[in-house]
């Protein structure tokens, strides 16, 4: 169900969090975030989470009336032409869709390990800044077959705009676990028997071609510019690290997630 009004202005309140795109800390207050993008817009409304409005030309809203027949919630669709949509929120957009939608709840962690799965797979990040980078991390995830995304209490949110663009909707695929000491979180998990694998550069003890991942495990990434913190990394039962040569000493974090992940991916392959 959806209601369509043309629009001029964004005076609307229906329309502030469009206003107020750069004002990421109203939104997680709000609880809402903005996805961009016409793929993007679109596997939102395939999805199960609630949608509250979209802001897009005519032609696109055209596109999506087979989607909006499957949905029960009302969604309030906003309608005018690309120029004057970019200069109603201040952006530059190639295609002039957008959209608003509720944050999902997080998954508790239990529930998680209730499902007794014996080759879970988990990705933890800590220290993550760059919303960017935990995009393309989230969607370098669900392409390899992670079950969860844990987020550590001084990681970025993986519902901000930025991080909803990077993933290019492979979010909404997502369940994701708000941690707030994720320390203690990686110790409940090697409780439960989930083995917890450190992705840092700094060791020679052991090499990733080495590490058994084909049973419940659980990856961590660490920040950008410092890695894992020594708190969560003590708390990691394996520390493993990617060979490099050449003097080079650590990948990008988004490129350390794609080698970790696609190796659990290739050994749960030859398992299988």
């Amino acid at each position: 169900m959806f209601t369509v009004q043309n629009v001029t202005s964004l005076d609307d309140p229906l329309l502030e969090p469009y206003r107020t795109m750069k004002w990421q800390t109203d939104h997680q207050r709000s609880n809402i975030f903005v996805a961009e993008g016409e793929k993007v817009v679109r596997r939102l409304l395939e999805s199960n989470l609630t949608v509250q409005s979209l802001l897009l030309p005519e032609k696109w809203l055209k596109e999506y009336e087979n989607i909006f027949r499957g949905r029960t919630e009302m969604i309030h669709a906003f309608i005018a032409e690309k120029q004057t949509l970019e200069t109603l929120t201040g952006f530059s957009m190639y295609q002039g869709v957008l959209a608003v939608a509720t944050v999902p709840e997080p998954t508790p962690l239990a529930r998680i390990l209730d499902k007794k799965k014996s080759n879970l797979l988990l990705l933890a990040v800590d220290g993550l800044s760059s919303a960017e980078n935990l995009g393309g991390i989230i969607r370098t995830s669900v392409a390899f077959g992670v079950d969860a995304l844990v987020i550590g209490e001084t990681c970025c949110h993986p519902y901000l705009r930025r991080s909803v663009r990077g993933s290019m909707g492979a979010v909404f695929k997502m369940p994701h676990v708000i941690s707030t000491d994720l320390a203690a979180t990686l110790t409940e998990l090697n409780e439960a028997g989930v083995q917890t694998v450190a992705a840092h550069p700094h060791t020679k003890t052991k090499f990733l071609c080495h590490a058994n991942l084909q049973h419940a495990s659980c990856i961590i990434l660490g920040s950008e510019g410092d890695g894992i913190s020594p708190k969560v990394l003590a708390a990691c039962r394996e520390i493993v690290a990617v060979p490099m040569e050449n003097e080079i000493d650590s990948l990008n974090v988004g490129n350390a997630a794609a080698v970790f992940l696609y190796e659990a991916f290739r050994q749960r392959q030859l398992s299988r």
